[in-house]
C-alpha cells in the first residue's frame, strides 16, 4: 500500500510505502484473529531531481516491491537512511543498491553497531531464517557510519534526531522541518503494539522522554515504522505512543505473571495490531 500526500514545500515531497508481513511472535496463546499482522513503512522523501530512501523491508519479495516502487518516481536516489539496527528496516540495502548504482546505504553508529549484530550468521541462521526460511536477502549489506547530523536533498535538510534506547540500543528520527515531517523509525508506532521485549524500565524512561522531545516540534506529518494500515500517518500517535509505555509499566507493577500482563494489555488496547508484541514484551517483563 502505498501513500502520497500532496507537497508542503516548494519542490519537496514524500511518499509512503506499507509491506504487511507476520509477526515476529508466533507462540501466542490466544489473541484476536484479524490483528496478528505487522506492517512496515518504508519512506521516500524526494525532490526535483534527487531522492532518499528512509528504512527498507525483511524479505527479499517486500524489497523487490519496493525497489520498482522508488524506481517508479524517476528521481536519483542518493541514500538509503536507516532509523535503526533491526533487521526488517535494513535488510533491502543491497537490493536497493544493486538497482540504484549511485546511492549509499548510511546510518549512526550505534544503528550500525546493531545492524552488524542483526546480519551476523548465527542471528540470521537461529532467527530470521527460522521465522522467514528461503526468504531474506542474500548476501546482506550494512550501512556505513555517516558523520554528519543531517541528509541533504535537493537544498533541503533532513535531520537525524538521536534518540537513544527505544525498542532497542541505538535508535533515530528523521526530521524534516520543510516538510513538518517526522520519520519514526520505531521510537513512533501507529495503532500497534509497540516491541518491548529488548527494553527496562529505564530504557522505557529513556523513549518516554525522547518522545517528550517529538511532542514538542511542529509535525503535521508523523511517520511510524510499524502501523495500523487503517490510520493516516497522524502526529498524535506520538503521544499514544508515550501513553501506551506509561500503560505498560503500570501494568507491569499491578500483574505477576506474562499471562496476567498480556491478557491487561489487550484490555486496554483491544484494537492495536500485532498482539505478538504484547506477548513478548509480557514474556520479557515477568521472565516466562
Amino acid at each position: 500500500m502505498s501513500h502520497q500526500p500532496p507537497s508542503d514545500a516548494e519542490g519537496l515531497n514524500y511518499a509512503v510505502l506499507v509491506n504487511r508481513r507476520p509477526s515476529l511472535t508466533r507462540d501466542l496463546p490466544y489473541g484476536p484473529a484479524d490483528l496478528q499482522w505487522v506492517t512496515n513503512t518504508s519512506t521516500l522523501v524526494y525532490g526535483p531531481r534527487d531522492a532518499i530512501l528512509i528504512d527498507t523491508f525483511t524479505t527479499a519479495a517486500q524489497n523487490e516491491e519496493l525497489v520498482e516502487w522508488v524506481a517508479s518516481f524517476d528521481r536519483n536516489l542518493t541514500q538509503i537512511y536507516s532509523t535503526h539496527g533491526h533487521g526488517d528496516h535494513f535488510f533491502g540495502i543491497g537490493q536497493l543498491l544493486n538497482r540504484f548504482e549511485g546511492a549509499t546505504a548510511v546510518a549512526t553508529a550505534g544503528t550500525v553497531a546493531q545492524a552488524e549484530k542483526h546480519a551476523s550468521p548465527e542471528m540470521v541462521d537461529a532467527f530470521w531464517n527460522r521465522l522467514f526460511p528461503g526468504e531474506i536477502p542474500s548476501p546482506l549489506h550494512v550501512p556505513d557510519v555517516i558523520e554528519s547530523a543531517a541528509l541533504e536533498l535537493d537544498g533541503h535538510e533532513l535531520q537525524i534526531l538521536p534518540t537513544g534506547f527505544t525498542d532497542t540500543e541505538g535508535t533515530t528520527v528523521v526530521w524534516v522541518p520543510d516538510l513538518s515531517l517526522i520519520v519514526g523509525g520505531d521510537v513512533v508506532y501507529n495503532h500497534t503494539h509497540p516491541y518491548l521485549a529488548e527494553t527496562t524500565p529505564q530504557s522505557r524512561d529513556n523513549w518516554r522522554s525522547a518522545l517528550e522531545r517529538l511532542s514538542q516540534l511542529d509535525a503535521r506529518v508523523a511517520v511510524a515504522g510499524h502501523k495500523h494500515s487503517d490510520y493516516p500517518d497522524d502526529p498524535s500517535d506520538i503521544v499514544e505512543t508515550l501513553s501506551y509505555l506509561e500503560d505498560f509499566d503500570a501494568l507491569r507493577e499491578a500483574t505477576t505473571t506474562p499471562e496476567e500482563l498480556y491478557a491487561a494489555l489487550l484490555d486496554k488496547h483491544p484494537n492495536r495490531a500485532n498482539p505478538g508484541s504484547a506477548w513478548a514484551a509480557a514474556k520479557a517483563a515477568h521472565c516466562a
